[in-house]
C-alpha cells in the first residue's frame, strides 16, 4: 500500500500523507515516495499548485524513531532523507499548501515551514521534541529558522513545549489558523487564488522569496544533516529513542522533575 497518495485535478496536486498507523512518521519508504511525488507533480505542466495534507488524526510526528534506531551504526537513518524533501519543497517550481488538521512534532514541522502557505487548525498542536529525546532539530533548521524570530526559536527549540495553533500563526510557522470546520475552506481559497497566477510567474516568484539562494540552502542542508546524524548516533540519542519507546523518562532527567 502506497504511504503517500497523489491525486491531480483542476491544476492542483494533491499530496496525501498517509501511514496513520505510525502517525504518518517519517521513514525511509514515506519520504522515497513523497520525493517522488513532488517531482511528479513539479514536472506536470498541469499541475499550478500542490497541497499537502494527511490522512488520520496527526499530520506527522516526526522522523520515524523505530527505523533510525535500526539504522543508526548500520544503515542510513531516514533523516539522511529529510533534507532532500525539504529542499523539494523549498525550491520546487510550484507553490506548495500545507494543510495540518492535527498534531505536528519535529521533523513535520520542517515540512510545514518549507511550504510557501501553510494553514491549520486551531486544534492543531506543535513540538520541536528533539531535545527531550537527546537529539537537534538541526535539519528542519533551514527551513524554519527563516520563519520564526530569534526568541520564539530559542524558546520552542530548547524548550521542547508544546503549542497550540494560534501560537503557530503568531510564531509565522503557518499563514493562519481557523477553526477545524473551516480548515478545507480555507485551504480551497489560498489554492483558487494560486491556480489564477502564471506558471513562469510563480516560479519567478517563489525563486525570488526563497533566502539563501539554492546553492547556500543545499549547502546548509548537508551540513544540518551530518549534524543530526551525528545526534542521532550519540549516547544521548540513543537513550532519548530508547527511552521514548519505552514510554519513561531518559536517563538524564532529575528524579522528580515535573
Amino acid at each position: 500500500m502506497p504511504l503517500v497518495r497523489s491525486e491531480t485535478g483542476r491544476g492542483v496536486a494533491t499530496l496525501t500523507l498517509d501511514s496513520p498507523p505510525n502517525r504518518n512518521a517519517l521513514s525511509t519508504a514515506l519520504i522515497e515516495e513523497l520525493l517522488a511525488a513532488l517531482a511528479a507533480a513539479d514536472a506536470d505542466d498541469s499541475v499550478r499548485a500542490i497541497v499537502l495534507t494527511h490522512t488520520g488524526p496527526v499530520f506527522s510526528s516526526g522522523a520515524d524513531l523505530k527505523e533510525t534506531a535500526a539504522a543508526i551504526g548500520s544503515g542510513r537513518p531516514p533523516i539522511t532523507r529529510l533534507g532532500d524533501v525539504l529542499a523539494a519543497i523549498w525550491e520546487g517550481r510550484k507553490p506548495v499548501v500545507a494543510r495540518v488538521a492535527g498534531p505536528a512534532r519535529a521533523g513535520g514541522l520542517g515540512l510545514i515551514a518549507a511550504a510557501d502557505i501553510a494553514v491549520c487548525s486551531t486544534d492543531a498542536t506543535f513540538a520541536f521534541t528533539e531535545v527531550r529525546i537527546g537529539v537537534v532539530p538541526a535539519v528542519i533548521s533551514a527551513t524554519v529558522l527563516p520563519r520564526l524570530s530569534s526568541r520564539d526559536a530559542a524558546e520552542l527549540y530548547l524548550t521542547g513545549a508544546t503549542f497550540d495553533g494560534a501560537r503557530a500563526e503568531r510564531v509565522g510557522l503557518v499563514t493562519a489558523a481557523v477553526a477545524p470546520e473551516e480548515l478545507d475552506a480555507a485551504v480551497a481559497a489560498y489554492v483558487a487564488a494560486l491556480v489564477r497566477g502564471a506558471p513562469e510567474a510563480l516560479a519567478g516568484t517563489k525563486e525570488l522569496l526563497r533566502q539563501p539562494r539554492t546553492d547556500r540552502f543545499r549547502h546548509q542542508i548537508r551540513a544540518l544533516t551530518e549534524i543530526s546524524v551525528s545526534y542521532f548516533g550519540s549516547d544521548e540519542g540513543r537513550e532519548g529513542m530508547l527511552a521514548f519507546r519505552e514510554k519513561r523518562d531518559p536517563n538524564w532527567v532529575p528524579d522528580g522533575a515535573a
